[in-house]
């Protein structure tokens, strides 16, 4: 099966091009490009799709805005930045694919992303899985029981909740207190171990932020700034986002 040749009629001026060059200091490198290709060669997401972090680059300096709209490879790109650290120039692809992000329509974007995000803006705790603060509560408590029972070299172990003065504030992916909850032990011990001062907070507690995964600007500030809030409400130093 052979690829259908991108057609190509007459330069035109990209949207997003200009965008990111307006946002990134020196414009992100994007006109400094030496079709190399490092950035495919390194990109896990290379091929799907029928794209690479080359051809998504050379696309948009050509003002193939719409094309690039319709091709779901920005939602494969995990915006991991290896192409930035094996480009000799260090251009910044991850900040195009999210301006083409933003500008799909919301209900072009992949629906799972949109409902996590959506999820996560109906409650003070910010879960995408919907944990309300008293699950998140629950499960803390009894899971710290079960280990403090079984373990007794961690027996007084501690996985505060809303501790006032705290120096770290804490942050857990919800999937973990909702579906594998025995995962938050392992930090809660080196924690221990080291004797950090820590807390969760009850309020936006949930690391994720799929708002941010859908470059959705606005909802992503709302996210960000509650559990910032939270962290500041506690009087605490240092906040930690697992994610």
């Amino acid at each position: 099966m052979t690829e259908e040749a991108i057609k190509i009629s007459g330069k035109k001026k990209s949207i997003f091009l200009d965008k990111v060059k307006q946002l990134l200091p020196e414009g992100g490198n994007l006109n400094a490009c030496l079709t190399c290709g490092a950035c495919s060669s390194g990109c896990p997401a290379s091929g799907l799709e029928g794209m690479d972090p080359r051809k998504f680059l050379r696309m948009a300096a050509l003002g193939m805005d719409e094309e690039l709209l319709k091709n779901e490879w920005a939602w494969w790109c995990s915006m991991c930045m290896r192409c930035i650290y094996v480009c000799p120039m260090k251009i910044d692809i991850p900040q195009l694919v999210f301006n083409v992000r933003r500008n799909w329509p919301r209900e072009n974007k992949p629906k799972g992303i949109v409902a996590s995000c959506d999820m996560a803006l109906k409650n003070e705790t910010c879960s995408a899985m919907g944990a309300t603060v008293e699950d998140f509560q629950f499960v803390v408590e009894d899971v710290l029981e079960e280990y403090r029972e079984a373990q007794p070299e961690f027996a007084d172990m501690e996985a505060p909740i809303d501790k006032e003065g705290a120096e770290f504030v804490l942050n857990q992916n919800s999937r973990e207190p909702v579906t594998e909850p025995d995962e938050m032990v392992p930090l809660w011990k080196i924690l221990h171990t080291v004797g950090a001062n820590w807390t969760y907070s009850s309020k936006g507690w949930a690391a994720e932020n799929y708002c941010l995964f859908m470059a959705e600007t606005e909802t992503w500030e709302q996210i960000v700034r509650l559990k910032a809030k939270a962290v500041d409400d506690l009087g605490a130093k240092v906040w930690l986002n697992t994610e």
